[in-house]
């Protein structure tokens, strides 16, 4: 598969991403609407979030500067790379 390098696409690749978002966390407060379920459902976005950070920037620019990262399952061969 060819990358995706015209800005256009890509912006309009970040807008899908945050509707699909959007619309799931709607679904799924809309199905089981409490306060728990709302600030859980935070807190597993704000985690993930945050280890999509880790796994990219921190890791490239902090602890191995010669990783260069295509996406999550790369990082998964590159933790289980290390282990060894």
């Amino acid at each position: 598969m060819k990358d995706l390098t015209h800005p256009i696409w890509i912006k309009l690749k970040g807008i899908l991403f945050l509707l699909i978002g959007l619309a799931s966390a709607t679904l799924i407060l809309l199905d089981n609407w409490k306060w728990q379920t709302a600030i859980l459902l935070a807190v597993v976005i704000w985690s993930f979030c945050r280890f999509y950070y880790f796994a990219f920037y921190v890791i490239e620019k902090y602890v191995d500067p010669n990783y260069k990262f295509s996406g999550l399952f790369a990082f998964a061969r590159y933790l289980m790379r290390r282990r060894k």
